[in-house]
């Protein structure tokens, strides 16, 4: 299925884990992987695939960024401070982790709004089903939508990733 194209994602901003506003646009020229993330899931160990994507794509154009998220049975409780350093200690992540959101609901952040008028490869769009869905942003303005369950190594996410770094 063909990307969709969102040019304004670029522009909607949302907080990092230290208090700063960012946007998308601050990753021109990257492919960009956003994933809602917890520390309490079944999918947690998907920190691993997507620390191990950073470490081989990142000098090459791509970063990953993980929105932490505690809609889901509560399996992000912790402070935003205390996610970092769990990230950094126990799954040895690089990439940048942003300030917890929701991501579903009438107090879903500004990006997620946007995100989910995307489809995925079943044509499906709307409200994210679980901890761990994933989202690529492409130079271009593409957006391609993955299922929690599809892991961030899945031939056809890094497919997307590969096809889409900068020369």
């Amino acid at each position: 299925m063909a990307p969709e194209t969102s040019p304004s994602l670029g522009e909607i901003p949302f907080a990092t884990a230290d208090g700063d506003t960012a946007t998308l646009g601050d990753y021109d020229g990257k492919v960009v992987m956003i994933v809602n993330v917890a520390s309490r899931c079944g999918n947690t160990p998907q920190y691993e695939q997507l620390e191990q994507l950073q470490e081989a794509y990142g000098d090459r154009g791509f970063t990953v960024l993980g929105f932490p998220c505690n809609q889901f049975m509560g399996q992000e409780p912790g402070s935003i401070d205390e996610i970092v350093e769990y990230c950094s200690t126990t799954w040895g992540v690089t990439f940048p982790i942003l300030d917890k959101v929701k991501v579903n609901g009438p107090g879903a952040s500004p990006l997620y709004k946007a995100l989910k008028k995307s489809r995925n490869a079943e044509g499906e769009r709307g409200p994210i089903r679980w901890n761990f869905e994933k989202f690529v942003v492409t130079p271009g303005g593409g957006l391609h939508r993955f299922h929690p369950k599809t892991k961030p190594d899945d031939p056809a996410v890094v497919a997307v990733i590969e096809e889409n770094l900068p020369a």
